[in-house]
């Protein structure tokens, strides 16, 4: 049993109700030139910002990336790859080397209690 909050995990409320709501499901088409063509991506709200967030962090454009991503796709939609690429990129960031270059990765401290010599949960990494 892991003691402490989850401060940086969204509240499953908040996101249930914005579902209910259509607020992050609702499909937005934009256009993106791909190998130098125009054409367009319908992606949920979230998926474009996550495609966002990737694109500053790498220091490309939106076109570049999908390029790079239309480039390596195998057999799938133009789309499902742009998505597969978003989720392979935050799952290596998620990863155990991932979560040990920014401190995540463990629920609680753990110190040897001098008493008993046993495991003795102290507190959260996420507090």
């Amino acid at each position: 049993m892991w003691m402490g909050k989850a401060c940086c995990f969204p509240n499953i409320e908040t996101i249930n109700n914005e579902a209910r709501a259509g607020m992050n499901s609702r499909l937005q088409s934009r256009n993106v030139s791909v190998n130098g063509h125009r054409t367009s991506l319908r992606l949920e709200r979230d998926v474009w910002e996550a495609l966002e967030e990737i694109c500053e962090r790498e220091k490309m454009t939106v076109h570049e990336t999908c390029t790079h991503v239309d480039q390596h796709r195998k057999g799938s939609s133009r789309t499902a790859a742009v998505r597969t690429f978003i989720l392979g990129y935050f799952r290596a960031a998620a990863s155990d080397a991932g979560h040990a270059r920014v401190g995540h990765g463990r629920l609680a401290k753990r110190e040897r209690s001098p008493k008993s010599q046993g495991v003795v949960r102290t507190g959260s990494l996420l507090d």
